[in-house]
């Protein structure tokens, strides 16, 4: 009694077009692809992906410059410190010096210690229209709760 041949395990995946069952070294089946044409190199399916990302990034970076044109720059000044356990209450005020609307994110600092450390503390303004000046509050615990002379500097976009 003989045995049956045994099948051949060849690896196979999907036809780009169609999905059907093709030798994994092939793109496309014999009858998406009539003609037998050459297939696409894998280094051309990977530099059309990479040119995709890079045209993305570069539009999302004009998306992103175009948003905050003309935003700032922002001045800002300590308007008040007081006492407000467990720590200070610092009335900041803020000056949109742009063509507009914007927030800020100002640092406010004890301006005799040199360096950006713990003694300092980060605030969001609220939107500030162009050429105008709001003023807010910030409850910071991380400059104690002696009252003294603070500094404010506010970033621009």
């Amino acid at each position: 009694m003989s045995r049956p041949p045994s099948p051949t395990s060849e690896l196979t995946h999907g036809c780009v077009r169609c999905g059907a069952p093709i030798p994994i070294a092939d793109g496309m089946c014999a009858r998406c692809n009539p003609l037998g044409l050459k297939q696409p190199a894998p280094s051309q399916a990977h530099g059309t992906v990479f040119l995709g990302i890079v045209v993305a990034v570069i539009v999302l970076f004009a998306v992103a410059k175009i948003s905050i044109q003309g935003v700032g720059p922002f001045q800002g000044v300590v308007a008040g410190v007081v006492s407000a356990p467990p720590g200070l209450a610092v009335t900041v005020t803020v000056t949109n010096q742009g063509t507009a609307a914007g927030s800020t994110t100002c640092r406010i600092y004890d301006p005799t210690i040199q360096g950006i450390g713990p003694e300092s503390t980060y605030a969001d303004s609220p939107r500030v229209q162009p050429g105008k000046t709001v003023s807010f509050s910030q409850q910071v615990s991380s400059l104690g709760t002696v009252v003294r002379p603070l500094a404010v500097s506010c970033s621009n976009p």
